[in-house]
């Protein structure tokens, strides 16, 4: 797949906060979060920290979280700022809000993750990967692709032959690529 693309998948699963995971040194074999995913996490703090007091109120929290890929409902929100906001000042700090969506991002699977990527691709909802998507993707990355090669890309990983990438030859390519 051309650079790009690969690109977008990458983007694609750091959106939806997926990725390799670490082990912790002399801990459990319970998986710790990467260097790059603690960076997401500091980076989405920081952006919604919009006072930059190193602290998010309610408001702030929940587009942080949906940010991140996290579908959340208010009344997950207010049971988070009661039981992390021990001041009764309407923020939680960044300390808490890294345990918190550590926590989160660990307790994701890769699987669904993947296939939720899948669907960013899959725009006609087809349960494929066409050339009409992959045209669309490469459009909006301004990637300038001519027909031959994204039907060559498809190509290269349509395994049935089919002239489309079906869920299952798309998360080969992600677990191929190291994207899983």
């Amino acid at each position: 797949l051309s650079r790009a693309i690969m690109d977008r998948m990458s983007t694609e699963k750091k959106h939806l906060g997926f990725g390799t995971y670490s082990r912790r040194k002399g801990k459990s074999s319970r998986p710790a979060l990467t260097e790059e995913q603690k960076q997401e996490i500091k980076e989405a703090f920081d952006l919604f920290d919009t006072n930059k007091t190193g602290s998010i109120d309610y408001h702030e929290l929940k587009v942080a979280m949906r940010a991140l890929g996290f579908t959340v409902e208010k009344q997950d929100i207010a049971k988070i700022m009661k039981q992390y906001d021990r001041t009764n000042s309407g923020k939680i700090g960044y300390a808490d809000f890294a345990e918190i969506m550590g926590e989160k991002v660990l307790q994701r699977d890769p699987e669904e993750e993947m296939k939720k990527a899948f669907t960013l691709f899959d725009d006609d909802d087809s349960g494929f990967i066409s050339l009409k998507n992959l045209r669309r993707v490469s459009r909006e990355l301004g990637e300038v692709l001519s027909e031959e090669e994204l039907t060559a890309m498809i190509e290269e990983f349509d395994k049935d032959q089919d002239g489309e990438i079906s869920l299952k030859e798309f998360m080969d390519i992600m677990k191929q690529t190291s994207l899983y």
